[in-house]
């Protein structure tokens, strides 16, 4: 610690040696300093102040049916993005400040020396924003900040009208797409359901109760078919036919028309079905079927008629009003029969289909519940598009009435009559503090160029050769007379130069005063 007092002490030392030096470069640049800060131009500022008020009665009323975005954020970035080069590049232009440039040069100088000086600031958080420029012409000034106000309320709007015409064609182009999708899958919907037009039916049934329905419905028409063929046999046993009209294979010629027109009918069936199925169909297979049952009806009934000729000739011989009633009765009863076995037979079909359908049933049904949910989906997304493209349409004509946010100019652009910059009382002290660390940085080089040593220790440590010893000076009247001279003149020009600058400042606030 001791060390370095004593070398703070010996630089204190060799630079009060050179003061002399170092007041000469305080006084040369203060002087320069104050020429400096006095040549410096004045300069205007103009500001206005704008509020927005984004407090609509319309914003209640239109809650539910237009969007609504958030308004304060939306000037907020407006202002902060505000000063961009197209907008500084307008704003040259709206104030005339273009027809005094003269190269490219002039005009990006001119552009950046704008981006730089143009302020907008918020004051508090009550949407007050406040525009201000400063220039050494007021009158430019004040055109820059009008212009700067016009660029702010356009942009405002500007932006929200090209936001909601953007907003508008992405939905009419999504709304065009799901059209067509929604187009597709109705048609695909429609092509299953004619694919599978068997399957549907008015009850809202499915497969399997289709299929117990069919069920029941075949076990009560062979219940009917089993009634009707006894009620026959029974008649059959009371006939009293004649035997007009018999040969060798039907001796009593009764009933064998009815059942020969039934056979003929079901052939002639057959031959259709065969035009359209395979041997294998449901159809087919149960015709055949039905065929082969009347013809062995028929052969019973033949066989029969044989035995009732054989045992008793006359009783086939009757001809009264009883036999011919029983014969009507006995002819409506194959009839009945012939129905109920065709309606047994269909419904044998039926069920041979069902039972066909319903192993491939969950896979219809899957393909059924996947067009389902394509076209859900799709309708209810252009559903949904079709509503926000209203509430859009309704967003961009409140836009237009221009209800939601109000920009209101509380103070027009004016520019000060006093200069506000710069700030010459300030400056004048920070020039004499330049001054004087000047000088003083002066007479420490001055001491570090040109060294020298005070005490015989430094000498020693710094030549590195041995000290033999010092001689000291003693000084006389007239030395010490010429050392106080050279200090008053010092301290004189010290003073000499806070007297300056004071007196620069005293006429400052004067003529400001005045100027008031």
């Amino acid at each position: 610690m001791e060390e370095i007092l004593r070398q703070a002490q010996t630089i204190l030392r060799a630079t009060w040696k050179h003061r002399r030096l170092g007041m000469l470069v305080a006084w040369v640049v203060g002087a320069i300093a104050a020429g400096v800060i006095l040549r410096i131009p004045d300069r205007y500022e103009a500001s206005a102040r704008i509020f927005v008020d984004t407090q609509s009665i319309l914003k209640p009323l239109m809650s539910g049916l237009a969007v609504q975005p958030n308004v304060e954020q939306q000037v907020m970035m407006l202002s902060r993005t505000l000063i961009s080069r197209p907008n500084v590049e307008k704003l040259v232009r709206m104030a005339d400040l273009d027809l005094s440039i003269k190269g490219k040069a002039e005009q990006e100088a001119l552009i950046e020396e704008l981006s730089k000086g143009l302020k907008i600031q918020s004051v508090g958080r009550d949407n007050l924003y406040t525009l201000s420029y400063r220039d050494t012409e007021p009158a430019k000034a004040q055109r820059v900040v009008q212009a700067l106000v016009s660029i702010f309320v356009e942009s405002s709007l500007g932006n929200k009208r090209e936001d909601s015409d953007s907003a508008r064609k992405f939905i009419d182009e999504q709304i065009r797409n799901y059209e067509t999708k929604l187009q597709e899958a109705e048609t695909r919907l429609k092509d299953f359901k004619l694919r599978n037009i068997e399957l549907q039916t008015a009850d809202g049934k499915d497969s399997l109760g289709r299929l117990a329905d069919t069920t029941a419905q075949l076990s009560q028409a062979r219940l009917e078919l089993r009634e009707a063929e006894n009620s026959r046999d029974a008649m059959k046993r009371q006939v009293l036919g004649e035997a007009g009209g018999a040969d060798r294979d039907n001796p009593s010629g009764f009933a064998m028309p009815e059942i020969d027109s039934r056979i003929d009918a079901q052939k002639r069936n057959l031959d259709q079905l065969l035009q359209r199925y395979t041997e294998q169909h449901p159809d087919v297979i149960n015709t055949r079927r039905v065929i082969k049952e009347l013809e062995e009806q028929k052969r019973k009934e033949i066989a029969e008629l044989r035995k009732a000729a054989a045992t008793n000739p006359a009783l086939l011989a009757g001809s009264g009003s009883a036999s011919q009633e029983i014969r009507r009765a006995l002819a409506l009863a194959d009839a009945n029969i012939a129905t109920l076995r065709t309606r047994v037979a269909e419904y044998e079909s039926r069920i041979a289909r069902q039972r066909e359908l319903l192993k491939t049933m969950p896979q219809i049904e899957a393909e059924f519940t996947q067009l389902n949910r394509d076209y859900d989906i799709h309708k209810k997304n252009y559903e949904q598009l079709v509503s926000r493209r209203e509430s859009a349409e309704l967003s961009g004509d409140l836009e237009a009435a221009g209800s939601v946010v109000d920009f209101r100019l509380i103070d027009p652009p004016r520019a000060s009559q006093k200069p506000v910059a710069p700030n010459r009382t300030l400056l004048f002290p920070l020039g004499l503090l330049l001054g004087l660390a000047a000088g003083l940085f002066a007479a420490f080089v001055a001491s570090q160029l040109r060294p020298v040593f005070f005490e015989g220790k430094s000498l020693r440590d710094v030549t590195g050769l041995p000290l033999l010893g010092t001689v000291s000076l003693i000084p006389n009247e007239t030395r010490r007379l010429k050392e106080r001279a050279s200090l008053r003149r010092f301290l004189a020009a010290t003073a000499g130069l806070f007297v300056a600058y004071g007196a620069g400042i005293a006429a400052l606030l004067f003529l400001s005063q005045r100027a008031a």
